[in-house]
């Protein structure tokens, strides 16, 4: 049986919230789905077979195939705690920046009440406000790139508030290192996490997996190879999908659909989703590499590169990117920008079309809508 909660990131309904998770991970109450509010029902049978010992099921966005229910164990989200705050330090207060319907906002919730406090909640009713964003004594906790990139540009009180954490987990999607650079030169103390909802959340972290987590990097190639992860972290499955489950979860691994590559000293690059490699003219491109490029020029805050159908050439690559500043990129630096990657990467990197624009078309917990950007420009 699954249980539906609505949350509208206050602190009331995240109180409830905090609440129904404490009985599940108790094996006191029913599994749990926290859906945001005022959302249709979620598109997966609620009634189909939940496995003993589920506490959890997190809704996927469906942004690569069908949305899917992530069903996790309170075995998965306490190894999960267990080793997270054995790699920050100990456990310790947390305040909840994040939606909890997400994985990584209910893994705050999840680890505070493991750790036996209350988690601090960041009213985000109406969206992330940076001035509205405070430490509240606590010792860490979890941003997106988007978010991070407000406070920066705040300042003030926003900034020292931001100081003031021992760990600041970044996750949700992929970020620049000129980003991470800029908030640890300002005194941050940012984590990068990577994982999934399959995952219980973020299971590497700066690249080092936590302890118990094991990677494996399978078909190695030009543009990485398929990340597949193990360990006491994962998922029982997705709800009501068996066939699915046996594809993505076999032999005590997931298969994610991301590209990495080892480092010699066992650390864990992540180079992008498998499905975003873009073929041009018979060339595989990495789009975050061509995104990492465009951030490290000046001016630039967010990029983001998709392909898009050309009948001579496959696809050719273009892109989006969002100033730091309001205004602070100057008409006509496209095209510097495309001959900055052209020089990094080649010819075929290069993006034959850029667009400046004010925000970043967003999905989810702060991911860029890679849909809704290769639409702008698409014939109409």
């Amino acid at each position: 049986m699954v249980s539906t909660l609505s949350c509208d990131g206050g602190p009331e309904s995240t109180a409830a919230l905090v609440a129904v998770v404490r009985r599940a991970l108790e094996g006191a109450g029913p599994a749990v789905l926290p859906v945001a509010a005022a959302t249709a029902p979620p598109p997966f049978d609620l009634a189909a077979h939940v496995p003993e010992g589920t506490a959890v099921v997190i809704g996927t966005s469906g942004s690569t195939s069908h949305p899917k229910g992530v069903m996790l164990s309170a075995t998965a989200l306490r190894a999960s705690t267990q080793a997270t705050h054995a790699r920050l330090g100990g456990a310790g207060r947390w305040l909840l920046a994040l939606p909890p319907y997400h994985v990584a906002g209910l893994q705050v919730l999840v680890r505070s009440l493991l750790a036996g406090t209350s988690p601090v909640v960041h009213d985000s009713r109406g969206g992330f406000r940076a001035e509205d964003f405070r430490s509240a004594d606590c010792r860490y906790t979890a941003l997106v790139p988007t978010q991070l990139v407000r406070l920066l540009r705040a300042g003030g009180a926003a900034l020292a508030a931001l100081r003031s954490f021992d760990a600041v987990l970044l996750g949700g999607t992929s970020m620049s290192p000129e980003l991470v650079g800029r908030a640890r030169e300002a005194g941050v103390r940012v984590v990068t996490t990577y994982g999934m909802s399959e995952t219980a959340g973020g299971c590497v972290y700066d690249g080092v997996p936590l302890d118990g987590v094991r990677v494996q990097v399978a078909e190695d190639h030009d543009t990485g190879g398929s990340v597949l992860l193990g360990g006491p972290t994962l998922a029982s499955g997705y709800l009501g999908e068996p066939e699915l489950t046996a594809r993505a979860f076999a032999d005590g691994w997931f298969r994610t659909d991301d590209l990495g590559r080892r480092h010699p000293d066992g650390r864990l690059e992540v180079l992008g989703r498998a499905d975003d490699v873009i073929i041009t003219g018979g060339v595989k491109v990495s789009p975050s590499a061509v995104e990492d490029v465009l951030r490290e020029q000046s001016g630039v805050g967010e990029a983001c590169v998709v392909g898009v159908a050309d009948s001579d050439w496959g696809q050719i690559v273009v892109a989006v990117v969002v100033p730091t500043e309001p205004g602070g990129l100057r008409l006509g630096v496209e095209r510097e920008l495309a001959d900055s990657v052209r020089a990094r990467l080649g010819a075929a990197a290069a993006p034959k079309a850029v667009r400046v624009l004010a925000d970043m078309p967003m999905r989810g917990v702060g991911k860029p809508d890679r849909r809704a950007v290769r639409a702008l420009f698409e014939p109409r």
